[in-house]
């Protein structure tokens, strides 16, 4: 879903700004929404969202707020209205942790690049 802008606000270069949508939501347990940048604004206007994808979690009940940055040189206006972001509901698994040994696979402790291309 779009997530819309209820203010007007101005994104200056390389500052954050957290922009209200209006919109508070409850999800169930074992659900969360993820937050993530349009792809439009991206390659238009190098507007993105610092932590995305952003997480919200079925305890949060504040209204959403979505954290915008512009990569760009030019401050740039959001005006009421506009679409600023994109929401998906997913839904996730609990797990509980036990300390062990892990198993040997052929990347082990490879990182970055150690799978190739």
């Amino acid at each position: 879903m779009d997530l819309h802008a209820v203010e007007d606000a101005t994104l200056l270069p390389n500052v954050p700004r957290a922009v209200p949508t209006g919109l508070s939501i409850e999800l169930p347990a074992g659900f969360e929404a993820q937050v993530r940048p349009r792809s439009g604004l991206a390659l238009k206007h190098a507007i993105t969202l610092p932590n995305a994808p952003a997480t919200i979690d079925p305890g949060y009940r504040g209204e959403i707020r979505v954290i915008l940055l512009n990569l760009g040189t030019q401050p740039y206006p959001v005006r009421k209205g506009d679409r600023i972001a994109q929401m998906v509901i997913c839904r996730y698994e609990t797990v509980e942790w036990e300390e062990g040994e892990l198993t040997d696979t052929v990347r082990g402790e490879g990182g970055f690049g150690s799978s190739g291309k």
